[in-house]
């Protein structure tokens, strides 16, 4: 049995009909397309399903959609323009294949916004849910300093 429930999704309000079990991820793909949040291990373990839901970064992939009612959902297709964290991974090469990285993204985000200025081993235990198959972790340190700076700058 579906039921609506409306929220708003990267700052526009919403509707999606979802069943009991369908997952956050699951109802962004499948009902607004959009595919940066993605399913690899379906356990919560990996990283590439990482949505904000109200503010935090949560595992798309065991979040019920019916809990995103009244809520706010940002994915990584928030926004029409380069941030800071997003241009940092590109100017340092943490890419790679690019499957990771919305979660990484989304978590470096949340991380700047805790702490502006991390040290190694908190960007370390910060980002250690998500994984990176290429192993672009050396990068990916880099980058979050390098946002760090950046918006220190601004």
């Amino acid at each position: 049995m579906r039921r609506s429930i409306q929220f708003r999704l990267n700052g526009e309000a919403v509707s999606a009909q979802v069943a009991p079990h369908e997952t956050l991820v699951e109802v962004l793909q499948d009902a607004f397309g959009l595919f940066g949040a993605r399913e690899s291990c379906g356990q919560g373990l990996c990283g590439c399903c990482t949505v904000v839901v109200n503010g935090r970064a949560v595992s798309g992939c065991l979040y019920l959609a019916s809990f995103a009612e009244g809520g706010e959902v940002s994915t990584i297709e928030a926004g029409s323009r380069l941030d800071a964290v997003q241009e940092a991974f590109i100017e340092c090469g943490s890419l790679q294949c690019g499957f990771c990285t919305p979660g990484f993204i989304l978590m470096t985000r949340q991380l700047l916004e805790e702490h502006p200025e991390p040290d190694d081993d908190t960007i370390r235990h910060y980002l250690s849910g998500n994984l990176c198959r290429c192993a672009a972790y050396p990068q990916i340190i880099e980058a979050v300093k390098l946002a760090a700076r950046k918006m220190r700058q601004t």
